[in-house]
Protein backbone atom coordinates (compact mmCIF):
# COMPACT_ATOMS: atom_id res chain seq x y z
CA UNK A 1 0.00 0.00 0.00
CA UNK A 2 1.33 3.23 -0.94
CA UNK A 3 1.60 6.04 1.37
CA UNK A 4 -0.40 9.17 1.42
CA UNK A 5 1.33 12.52 1.83
CA UNK A 6 -0.55 15.63 2.59
CA UNK A 7 1.36 18.79 3.21
CA UNK A 8 0.63 20.65 6.35
CA UNK A 9 -0.24 23.58 4.35
CA UNK A 10 -2.85 21.79 2.56
CA UNK A 11 -6.64 21.65 4.00
CA UNK A 12 -8.58 18.02 3.29
CA UNK A 13 -11.87 17.41 5.05
CA UNK A 14 -11.92 14.42 6.68
CA UNK A 15 -14.64 12.84 4.76
CA UNK A 16 -12.85 13.10 1.61
CA UNK A 17 -12.16 9.83 0.32
CA UNK A 18 -8.33 9.21 -0.84
CA UNK A 19 -6.48 6.41 -2.54
CA UNK A 20 -3.24 5.22 -1.86
CA UNK A 21 -0.31 7.02 -3.02
CA UNK A 22 -2.17 10.21 -3.37
CA UNK A 23 -0.04 13.22 -3.04
CA UNK A 24 -1.82 16.52 -1.95
CA UNK A 25 0.45 19.73 -2.78
CA UNK A 26 1.12 22.88 -0.90
CA UNK A 27 -1.92 24.82 -0.50
CA UNK A 28 -4.32 22.67 -1.71
CA UNK A 29 -7.96 22.26 -0.94
CA UNK A 30 -10.40 18.88 -1.06
CA UNK A 31 -13.92 19.33 -0.37
CA UNK A 32 -16.20 16.76 2.16
CA UNK A 33 -17.89 14.85 -0.82
CA UNK A 34 -14.52 14.44 -3.06
CA UNK A 35 -12.70 11.26 -4.34
CA UNK A 36 -9.31 11.07 -5.47
CA UNK A 37 -8.35 7.51 -6.85
CA UNK A 38 -5.20 5.60 -6.15
CA UNK A 39 -1.51 7.83 -6.89
CA UNK A 40 -3.74 11.41 -7.66
CA UNK A 41 -1.22 14.40 -7.30
CA UNK A 42 -2.48 17.91 -6.69
CA UNK A 43 0.90 19.81 -7.70
CA UNK A 44 -0.30 22.80 -5.42
CA UNK A 45 -3.03 24.95 -5.31
CA UNK A 46 -5.41 23.26 -6.20
CA UNK A 47 -8.83 23.57 -5.18
CA UNK A 48 -11.34 20.39 -5.76
CA UNK A 49 -14.83 20.23 -4.66
CA UNK A 50 -18.52 19.37 -4.93
CA UNK A 51 -19.48 15.86 -5.84
CA UNK A 52 -16.28 15.63 -7.72
CA UNK A 53 -13.87 12.34 -8.79
CA UNK A 54 -11.02 12.30 -9.82
CA UNK A 55 -9.47 8.92 -11.34
CA UNK A 56 -6.08 6.50 -10.74
CA UNK A 57 -2.73 8.21 -11.60
CA UNK A 58 -4.10 11.80 -12.43
CA UNK A 59 -1.89 14.99 -12.10
CA UNK A 60 -3.29 18.02 -11.22
CA UNK A 61 -1.37 21.65 -11.90
CA UNK A 62 -1.47 24.87 -9.57
CA UNK A 63 -4.40 26.99 -9.56
CA UNK A 64 -6.52 24.63 -11.04
CA UNK A 65 -9.85 25.05 -10.04
CA UNK A 66 -12.12 21.70 -10.35
CA UNK A 67 -15.94 21.00 -9.00
CA UNK A 68 -17.62 24.36 -8.51
CA UNK A 69 -20.66 25.86 -8.90
CA UNK A 70 -21.48 26.19 -12.67
CA UNK A 71 -20.95 29.57 -14.37
CA UNK A 72 -24.99 29.05 -15.09
CA UNK A 73 -28.06 31.01 -13.51
CA UNK A 74 -30.33 28.69 -14.01
CA UNK A 75 -28.24 26.82 -11.63
CA UNK A 76 -29.82 26.64 -7.94
CA UNK A 77 -27.63 24.34 -5.64
CA UNK A 78 -28.68 20.62 -7.36
CA UNK A 79 -26.79 18.29 -6.17
CA UNK A 80 -24.80 17.41 -9.52
CA UNK A 81 -21.68 15.80 -10.21
CA UNK A 82 -18.31 15.48 -11.98
CA UNK A 83 -16.35 12.44 -13.23
CA UNK A 84 -12.93 12.33 -14.27
CA UNK A 85 -11.33 9.73 -15.38
CA UNK A 86 -8.05 7.34 -15.18
CA UNK A 87 -4.33 8.92 -16.41
CA UNK A 88 -5.30 12.53 -17.47
CA UNK A 89 -3.13 15.65 -16.65
CA UNK A 90 -5.26 18.54 -15.62
CA UNK A 91 -2.47 22.03 -16.01
CA UNK A 92 -2.46 25.57 -14.75
CA UNK A 93 -5.29 27.70 -14.06
CA UNK A 94 -8.19 24.66 -16.04
CA UNK A 95 -11.48 25.38 -14.69
CA UNK A 96 -14.24 22.22 -14.50
CA UNK A 97 -17.88 22.55 -13.68
CA UNK A 98 -20.00 20.11 -12.67
CA UNK A 99 -23.35 19.34 -14.00
CA UNK A 100 -27.04 20.86 -13.92
CA UNK A 101 -30.56 20.13 -13.68
CA UNK A 102 -30.96 21.37 -16.92
CA UNK A 103 -28.64 18.78 -18.79
CA UNK A 104 -28.29 15.51 -16.66
CA UNK A 105 -26.40 16.86 -13.65
CA UNK A 106 -23.25 15.56 -14.68
CA UNK A 107 -19.74 16.55 -16.40
CA UNK A 108 -17.54 13.92 -17.41
CA UNK A 109 -14.43 13.54 -18.91
CA UNK A 110 -12.69 10.32 -19.66
CA UNK A 111 -8.92 8.82 -19.31
CA UNK A 112 -5.62 9.89 -20.44
CA UNK A 113 -7.36 13.31 -21.42
CA UNK A 114 -4.44 16.43 -21.77
CA UNK A 115 -5.91 19.85 -20.72
CA UNK A 116 -3.92 22.61 -21.03
CA UNK A 117 -3.28 25.47 -19.37
CA UNK A 118 -6.13 28.06 -18.79
CA UNK A 119 -8.47 25.44 -20.30
CA UNK A 120 -12.33 25.42 -19.10
CA UNK A 121 -14.69 22.62 -19.32
CA UNK A 122 -18.26 23.88 -18.28
CA UNK A 123 -21.62 22.42 -16.70
CA UNK A 124 -23.12 19.12 -18.54
CA UNK A 125 -20.12 18.36 -20.87
CA UNK A 126 -19.54 15.01 -22.07
CA UNK A 127 -15.39 14.86 -22.90
CA UNK A 128 -14.19 11.40 -24.18
CA UNK A 129 -10.92 9.15 -23.83
CA UNK A 130 -7.64 11.05 -25.25
CA UNK A 131 -9.03 14.16 -26.06
CA UNK A 132 -6.10 17.13 -26.13
CA UNK A 133 -7.49 20.59 -25.38
CA UNK A 134 -4.91 23.06 -26.12
CA UNK A 135 -4.22 26.21 -24.24
CA UNK A 136 -7.46 28.57 -23.60
CA UNK A 137 -9.76 25.99 -25.18
CA UNK A 138 -13.01 26.60 -23.87
CA UNK A 139 -15.93 23.69 -24.25
CA UNK A 140 -19.54 25.80 -23.47
CA UNK A 141 -22.03 23.97 -21.59
CA UNK A 142 -23.98 20.54 -22.67
CA UNK A 143 -20.89 20.25 -25.13
CA UNK A 144 -20.08 16.30 -26.20
CA UNK A 145 -16.60 15.68 -27.30
CA UNK A 146 -15.97 12.32 -28.68
CA UNK A 147 -12.74 9.94 -28.47
CA UNK A 148 -9.18 11.15 -30.12
CA UNK A 149 -10.23 15.17 -30.47
CA UNK A 150 -7.82 17.39 -30.43
CA UNK A 151 -8.22 21.46 -29.85
CA UNK A 152 -5.58 24.36 -30.94
CA UNK A 153 -5.18 26.99 -29.11
CA UNK A 154 -7.69 29.29 -28.02
CA UNK A 155 -10.77 27.56 -29.33
CA UNK A 156 -14.26 28.22 -28.23
CA UNK A 157 -16.97 25.32 -28.68
CA UNK A 158 -20.83 26.50 -28.36
CA UNK A 159 -23.42 25.08 -26.36
CA UNK A 160 -24.98 21.73 -27.35
CA UNK A 161 -22.32 21.16 -30.04
CA UNK A 162 -20.86 17.83 -30.67
CA UNK A 163 -17.84 17.08 -32.28
CA UNK A 164 -16.99 13.60 -33.93
CA UNK A 165 -14.30 10.91 -32.76
CA UNK A 166 -10.87 11.85 -34.10
CA UNK A 167 -11.61 15.16 -35.29
CA UNK A 168 -9.26 17.80 -35.19
CA UNK A 169 -10.19 21.92 -34.48
CA UNK A 170 -7.46 24.54 -35.22
CA UNK A 171 -6.07 26.90 -33.28
CA UNK A 172 -8.49 30.11 -32.77
CA UNK A 173 -11.55 28.41 -34.23
CA UNK A 174 -15.00 29.53 -32.93
CA UNK A 175 -17.02 26.47 -32.94
CA UNK A 176 -20.76 26.64 -33.38
CA UNK A 177 -21.65 23.27 -35.80
CA UNK A 178 -21.47 19.30 -35.02
CA UNK A 179 -17.99 18.43 -36.72
CA UNK A 180 -18.34 14.71 -38.32
CA UNK A 181 -16.06 12.22 -36.86
CA UNK A 182 -12.61 12.33 -38.83
CA UNK A 183 -13.09 15.81 -39.87
CA UNK A 184 -10.63 18.73 -39.56
CA UNK A 185 -12.38 22.27 -39.05
CA UNK A 186 -10.53 25.72 -39.12
CA UNK A 187 -11.53 29.62 -38.78
CA UNK A 188 -14.24 32.23 -37.40
CA UNK A 189 -16.87 30.22 -37.68
CA UNK A 190 -15.22 27.15 -38.12
CA UNK A 191 -15.90 25.19 -41.14
CA UNK A 192 -14.46 22.14 -42.81
CA UNK A 193 -11.38 21.71 -44.03
CA UNK A 194 -11.27 18.78 -45.38
CA UNK A 195 -10.30 15.33 -43.03
CA UNK A 196 -7.62 15.04 -40.22
CA UNK A 197 -5.45 12.91 -42.43
CA UNK A 198 -2.52 13.18 -40.02
CA UNK A 199 -4.64 12.12 -37.04
CA UNK A 200 -6.08 8.76 -39.07
CA UNK A 201 -2.63 8.02 -40.00
CA UNK A 202 -0.65 8.04 -36.37
CA UNK A 203 -3.49 6.20 -35.10
CA UNK A 204 -2.84 3.55 -37.45
CA UNK A 205 -6.07 3.90 -39.90
CA UNK A 206 -5.11 1.73 -43.46
CA UNK A 207 -4.84 3.11 -46.31
CA UNK A 208 -7.74 1.53 -47.58
CA UNK A 209 -9.84 2.96 -44.87
CA UNK A 210 -8.63 6.32 -45.23
CA UNK A 211 -9.23 6.41 -48.85
CA UNK A 212 -12.71 5.50 -48.57
CA UNK A 213 -13.09 8.13 -46.23
CA UNK A 214 -12.00 11.17 -48.56
CA UNK A 215 -14.41 9.45 -51.30
CA UNK A 216 -17.31 9.33 -48.87
CA UNK A 217 -16.56 12.64 -47.60
CA UNK A 218 -15.64 14.35 -51.37
CA UNK A 219 -19.52 12.64 -51.95
CA UNK A 220 -21.57 14.15 -48.83
CA UNK A 221 -19.68 17.66 -49.07
CA UNK A 222 -20.05 18.47 -52.79
CA UNK A 223 -21.79 21.00 -54.22
CA UNK A 224 -24.24 19.09 -55.96
CA UNK A 225 -27.76 17.97 -55.55
CA UNK A 226 -29.50 18.22 -51.92
CA UNK A 227 -26.67 17.69 -48.55
CA UNK A 228 -29.10 15.26 -47.09
CA UNK A 229 -29.74 13.30 -50.14
CA UNK A 230 -25.94 13.13 -50.65
CA UNK A 231 -25.58 11.65 -46.85
CA UNK A 232 -28.47 8.95 -48.21
CA UNK A 233 -26.57 7.93 -51.32
CA UNK A 234 -23.41 7.57 -49.21
CA UNK A 235 -25.05 5.29 -46.76
CA UNK A 236 -26.49 2.85 -49.47
CA UNK A 237 -23.42 3.00 -51.89
CA UNK A 238 -20.73 2.36 -48.51
CA UNK A 239 -23.44 -0.08 -46.51
CA UNK A 240 -20.83 -2.44 -45.52
CA UNK A 241 -17.67 0.53 -44.12
CA UNK A 242 -17.97 1.13 -40.61
CA UNK A 243 -15.95 4.37 -41.09
CA UNK A 244 -18.45 6.16 -43.40
CA UNK A 245 -21.76 4.73 -41.61
CA UNK A 246 -20.05 6.26 -38.39
CA UNK A 247 -20.02 10.22 -40.21
CA UNK A 248 -23.74 9.01 -41.72
CA UNK A 249 -25.24 7.79 -38.45
CA UNK A 250 -23.33 11.55 -36.52
CA UNK A 251 -24.96 13.61 -39.51
CA UNK A 252 -28.19 11.67 -39.29
CA UNK A 253 -28.27 12.17 -35.53
CA UNK A 254 -27.42 16.00 -35.00
CA UNK A 255 -30.04 17.56 -33.32
CA UNK A 256 -30.20 21.29 -31.89
CA UNK A 257 -26.85 22.34 -33.75
CA UNK A 258 -26.05 22.86 -37.70
CA UNK A 259 -23.88 20.61 -39.34
CA UNK A 260 -19.98 22.40 -40.05
CA UNK A 261 -19.80 22.51 -43.24
CA UNK A 262 -17.12 23.33 -46.33
CA UNK A 263 -16.42 27.08 -46.71
CA UNK A 264 -17.40 27.35 -50.41
CA UNK A 265 -19.76 24.19 -50.41
CA UNK A 266 -17.00 22.12 -52.48
CA UNK A 267 -14.83 18.82 -50.70
CA UNK A 268 -12.97 20.88 -49.16
CA UNK A 269 -10.19 18.30 -49.39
Amino acid sequence: MAKVEIHPTAIVDADAKIGDGVSIGPYSIVGKNVELANNVELVSHVCVTGNTSIGANCKVFPFASIGHQPQDLKYHGENSSLRIGNDCVIRENVTINPGTEGGGMQTTIGNNCLLMANSHVAHDCTVGNNVILANSVGLAGHAIVDDFVIFGGLCVVHQFVHVGAHAFVGAHSMVDGDIIPFGMALGNRAKLAGLNLVGLKRRNFSREDIQTLRTAYRMIFSSEGNFRERVSDAAKIYEGNSLVQEVVGFINAAKGRTICLPRNGSNGD
